[in-house]
């Protein structure tokens, strides 16, 4: 079970998982060692799975994001998974339900790009496109 230290360390690491362990414990009344622990213990439990990197996609010229269901022509996805996972520019990808059968998010430098990303979705099935004109959060 959580208890609200360990919901509050996981917050202070959702804000920043790069914080010292001894500047966490000032905020949640532990020792530098007793958030470690706690830390190690959340990864061993599978509550923390990993870490991850928040990048600025824009500066890495991947000016267009576009929002892309997929509605599949066929039963086997196993191939349309291979594909996803080897694609860069797919930041994000999950199996919806409702309209459609996958919701993906991508990062491209250019329409050029997203067009040759879409041509290749057409051997799985089609499509809808959205494109994103502004985050808000």
């Amino acid at each position: 079970m959580l208890d609200h230290t360990d919901l509050a360390i996981i917050s202070l690491l959702k804000t920043n998982c790069k914080m010292r362990f001894s500047d966490m414990g000032e905020l949640v009344h532990l020792t530098g060692q007793a958030v470690s622990s706690r830390i190690a213990r959340l990864e061993k439990e599978g509550i923390i799975r990993g870490y991850s990197v928040l990048l600025d996609e824009t500066q890495l010229g991947k000016t267009i994001t576009a929002y892309v269901t997929v509605f599949m022509k066929t039963t086997n996805h196993r191939n349309f998974h291979v594909f996803i996972k080897n694609q860069d520019s797919v930041r994000e990808a999950s199996r919806i339900s409702g309209e459609g059968c996958y919701w993906l998010k991508l990062s491209v430098g250019s329409e050029t790009e997203l067009n040759h990303f879409l041509d290749e979705i057409l051997q799985f099935g089609n499509y809808r496109v959205n494109l994103c004109i502004d985050k808000i959060k």
